[in-house]
């Protein structure tokens, strides 16, 4: 136990006491100070010192996040304090009421295992008076008042304690409470031992304090007065506008107003769109310029005044000139060429013809979408494009209404406004894509969109007016017919767009993407060429695809590499030849092998044609018999339309049994498994069912396949060949792979007179009504 002096005060207390670790919070000397403990340490210690004469040391906490402080996480200079009262709530907190009665300095922690407790040295505030001291307290005093007044949360009661405080430390002690400061800065006060330096540092921080108090009341003042000169503009404004109303000024009046007025009026609106316009101008009048109203108002009559009303573009009706653009832009693509021509035709003769809505379809990379950039081109029209993939809000077609924060129209209306006129060509790209949530359906947004019927009067949630797109040609594309909605394909003009045949492919690449793509790379001065059987190699080894994109990143990539040898070569030029021999050099390995596959007959194989969104392909059909119980399996990823098929074809090959020759038990005593090759790619559709019955008839009759013929069509259980789609993409897939001959149904018979005759070159084509026709031709005895 050690005697020490606090002014005047004696107080026995022992140098080894239980520790107190605060958050956030620094106690000084002479402070009363309400603690809230929960933590175990914490109350352990509390409950230590109740029985130590109820003093305890307290100390800050160098990081207040840690819940379980270390020895490292305590400040070594604190307060010894005391107890004065002690409360235990109902959540097992306790509320400790503390008095600050001196400074000490931990000299070692003690070993203590459920609290901490500390070996002090305590510290006695210096009682000198000097004349320096005495000045430098009064000064500190001053400031500190200055500090009380500033502070808005600080009451005037706190400097009345301060007139019955005489010496220049306790004056320290109390001014240092009241501070607002973080903890490090009082804490850097507090473990100042000597009464100058202390007052000094406690003068430097009351006089920044009160620098920075100064500057935030002069902030709030202007603030003020910033509200107080906007009242006073808008009861001003208000006083205006009556004046003029008395004086019945003219509509719009003077500035800002009269210039919208004006050009609504000259935006060519139909009468219910102008009138609804000059209503809301008038809202706009009425409405305080900081009212949230105001700005919305303005925002909508911009959209207003901003959309094409009447602005039309001419339309190019030489059908000679616009033949001519559509083909220096695509090669090939029939169809649709000769049902722009035709419309550009009958508008020649009419005059005023309600614009087409065609959708084209085809697998990707095939031209769809500049396509639809070649027909504004041709007809001399401006041209827009919007993705409908992945859209799922019905507002992305119609707009939000005006009553949400942000709203604004849908990607209709805002293209329109790019468009600047009323007779665009409007491409809506990938309509197969849609989807719908719990936002609505864009699907059947769409339906009044691609209506000619309906859209003259389509009416866009923001606008709230309709708005006549009678006068727009839209032009959709699509990937897969059946993905794109029944209601929407009812609207719509389909043109298929099948894949490129390998002399169409060939033309595109010498006649649009070699230019294309040596322009591109810096290259169209030098002397590079590509070979013929070049470009065919790339098709036939590094591509599988309907459309030419990845054919033109070939071509771009082997335009790299050449771009990168020229510019080493420190402008030394040399002619490029791109041959055959050449390809793996600058492309590396082949991805795709192209040969004969399909040489050699075969016990229990079968070679279909399949049509995918990439374009035709060839299915080979693989059958295994095994002594087993009877079992079914089909493997190689296959959809539900696919099995079925595969049902019907085992179905009529047990009713055929003794015309085919075969076990009459089979079913029962062996396992038949039907695999399809490249088991990672989905497979799906009922055209396989002839190649499927093929293979396994030939597996249980042990009959060679004559690998040399492909064969596509839909089996019944009578065994009936059914027609197919995508004839095509699957006899150009058999040309490709090099297939003598093709089975189809004689049901697309009507199809074949659509077929090219580059098509059909150096393939037989048959055509077979029933499964008997399909097993004498397929199979070698």
């Amino acid at each position: 136990m050690e005697t020490v002096l606090r002014n005047r005060e004696e107080f026995l207390i022992n140098s080894r006491l239980p520790v107190l670790p605060l958050k956030e919070v620094v106690v000084f000397p002479y402070m009363i100070f309400p603690l809230l403990v929960g933590r175990e340490p914490s109350l352990r210690a509390v409950q230590e010192a109740m029985l130590l004469d109820k003093f305890i040391f307290l100390t800050a906490q160098k990081d207040v996040q840690a819940e379980e402080p270390l020895k490292d996480d305590l400040y070594r200079v604190g307060v010894v304090a005391r107890i004065i009262q002690v409360l235990k709530l109902p959540n097992g907190l306790m509320k400790v009421l503390i008095e600050g009665v001196i400074r000490a300095k931990i000299t070692r922690f003690l070993p203590v295992s459920d609290h901490f407790e500390v070996k002090l040295d305590f510290v006695e505030d210096e009682e000198i008076e000097t004349p320096d001291i005495l000045a430098l307290t009064r000064k500190t005093v001053a400031a500190f008042k200055d500090y009380v007044q500033l502070h808005p949360k600080l009451p005037d009661e706190i400097l009345l304690a301060l007139e019955g405080i005489v010496t220049p430390a306790r004056a320290a002690h109390y001014i240092s409470c009241y501070v607002h400061r973080d903890v490090q800065t009082k804490q850097q006060i507090l473990e100042e031992m000597e009464i100058i330096p202390q007052l000094e540092l406690l003068l430097d921080l009351l006089t920044s304090e009160c620098e920075i108090l100064k500057l935030e009341q002069s902030i709030d003042q202007k603030v003020r007065d910033n509200i107080q000169w906007s009242q006073k503009k808008f009861y001003l404004q208000e006083q205006m506008r009556v004046i003029k109303e008395e004086l019945g000024d003219e509509p719009g009046g003077d500035g800002e107003l009269a210039k919208l007025h004006e050009k609504i009026t000259k935006a060519g609106m139909p009468e219910d769109a102008e009138n609804k316009a000059l209503e809301e101008l008038n809202k706009l009048k009425s409405s305080p310029p900081i009212s949230p109203e105001s700005s919305v108002i303005r925002n909508y009559l911009d959209w207003m005044i901003s959309v094409p009303w009447d602005k039309k573009t001419r339309d190019r009706l030489d059908l000679k000139k616009a033949v001519q653009m559509l083909d220096e832009d695509h090669y090939g693509l029939k169809k649709p060429k000769e049902r722009i021509v035709e419309h550009l035709a009958v508008l020649k003769l009419v005059k005023k013809l309600k614009g087409p809505i065609l959708c084209l379809v085809g697998p990707p990379g095939v031209g769809k979408t500049s396509l639809g950039k070649s027909i504004a081109r041709a007809m001399g029209r401006n041209f827009v494009r919007i993705s409908l993939g992945g859209v799922r809000d019905e507002a992305e077609i119609r707009g939000h209404r005006r009553t949400y924060i942000g709203s604004m129209p849908g990607r209709i209306i805002q293209s329109m406004k790019k468009a600047k006129s009323v007779n665009p060509v409007f491409l809506l790209d990938e309509i197969d894509k849609m989807s719908q949530d719990f936002r609505g359906d864009p699907a059947s947004a769409l339906l009044e969109v691609l209506d000619p019927e309906q859209n003259r009067n389509f009416n866009d949630h923001y606008l709230e007016v309709d708005y006549d797109l009678s006068n727009v040609m839209f032009i959709t594309t699509a990937n897969v017919r059946g993905q794109i909605p029944r209601p929407l394909q009812d609207r719509m003009e389909i043109i298929e767009l099948p894949g490129y045949l390998e002399f169409e492919k060939l033309a595109i690449a010498e006649n649009f993407l070699i230019p294309k793509v040596l322009e591109a790379h810096g290259l169209t001065n030098k002397k590079i060429t590509f070979s013929r059987q070049a470009i065919q190699k790339i098709m036939h080894e590094y591509t599988r695809e309907a459309g030419v994109r990845e054919l033109e990143r070939n071509l771009s990539s082997i335009s790299r590499k050449i771009a990168k040898d020229i510019a080493g070569s420190n402008g030394r030029s040399k002619a490029y030849r791109v041959t055959p021999g050449s390809i793996q050099k600058y492309l590396g390995l082949n991805k795709f092998t192209y040969r004969k596959r399909f040489d050699q007959p075969t016990v229990g194989e079968a070679t279909g044609l399949a049509w995918t969104r990439y374009g035709g392909d060839v299915l080979e059909i693989e059958v295994n018999i095994v002594q087993g119980k009877g079992d079914f399996t089909l493997t190689g990823k296959l959809g539900d339309v696919m099995k079925e098929s595969a049902k019907a074809a085992l179905s009529y090959i047990r009713s055929r049994i003794k015309e085919l020759k075969i076990e009459q038990k089979f079913w029962k005593d062996s396992d038949i498994h039907i695999h399809f090759p490249e088991g990672a790619i989905p497979k799906d559709g009922p055209s396989a069912g002839i190649t499927i019955a093929v293979a396994v008839v030939s597996a249980l009759t042990k009959r060679k396949v004559n690998r040399s013929i492909a064969m596509t069509g839909e089996i019944t259980l009578r065994g009936k060949v059914l027609a197919i789609g995508g004839l095509n993409e699957k006899i150009l897939a058999a040309q490709r792979f090099g297939i003598e001959k093709v089975l189809i149904p004689k049901e697309n018979e009507n199809d074949l007179k659509d077929l090219p005759p580059e098509l059909r070159r150096g393939i037989k084509i048959i055509q077979v009504s029933h499964m008997d026709e399909v097993l004498e031709q397929a199979l070698i005895d």
